[in-house]
């Protein structure tokens, strides 16, 4: 593994050797140090207009449902003193039913869900709780090693209040089998950190003879903090 410096120390390395993509992009150059607490302001609201009605329910973009397993999700935004994020961006994106992202990059040999677009986003409320309403996604294909698969995921990207909070990250199912044989999640060097970016089933989140429900709550910083995962 290259030990090459990370954001904190729950986070994984910019270079990973599993990892093969992260050999072109991880930095060549010294970091830039900046001074103490130079990210820590206020960062700019997003308006509330930019989120509309069902951003937040990736089910109700097509003609018809979607197909696969729906599944509720929800969580809170907590800074590193456990307060909550309010009034924050929250967005998803992630793969269909199948494993194919609505994407032109994506030419994975799975069908495209025209009723899937696989992207939400809502704001966290006064207690930053945030919620969704989308489909399981399916595994699929990469090409970073002989026989290599994604685990289930969805991608979050998260602005908290100021620069110095932003995050983008993976959330991972529990019981995935595939999990420990995935580099990008085992990049991150902590095991217990890793544990941070596996959701929950919670049968309450969910809706009886509708839907299962999953929590996932995330922190920006501190001891406790959700890890990076790109």
């Amino acid at each position: 593994m290259n030990d090459t410096t990370t954001a904190t120390p729950f986070d994984p390395p910019y270079a990973f050797d599993e990892y093969r993509s992260t050999q072109r992009r991880a930095p060549k150059q010294p970091l830039v140090a900046l001074p103490a607490h130079a990210l820590d302001i206020p960062g700019p609201l997003v308006p509330a207009g930019f989120i509309r009605s069902g951003d937040n329910d990736l089910t109700i973009r097509g003609k018809s449902a979607p197909l696969g397993e729906r599944m509720f999700l929800a969580g809170r935004l907590l800074d590193a003193d456990g307060r909550p994020v309010r009034r924050s961006l929250v967005e998803i994106w992630q793969a269909n039913a199948s494993g194919r992202y609505h994407h032109p990059g994506d030419q994975h040999d799975a069908p495209l869900d025209p009723n899937f677009d696989g992207v939400g986003r809502t704001m966290t409320d006064d207690d930053g709780c945030y919620n969704f309403i989308t489909i399981k996604p399916g595994s699929y294909p990469w090409f970073n090693h002989p026989f290599a698969w994604r685990p289930q995921h969805i991608h979050f990207s998260l602005l908290g209040n100021a620069p110095v909070q932003r995050l983008i990250t993976q959330m991972y199912f529990p019981g995935d089998p595939l999990l420990d044989i995935d580099p990008i999640y085992n990049s991150v060097p902590d095991p217990e950190a890793r544990k941070r970016m596996i959701c929950r089933l919670d049968l309450r989140t969910g809706k009886e003879n509708y839907a299962l429900g999953y929590r996932f709550d995330i922190v920006l910083a501190g001891a406790k903090s959700t890890p990076l995962g790109i």
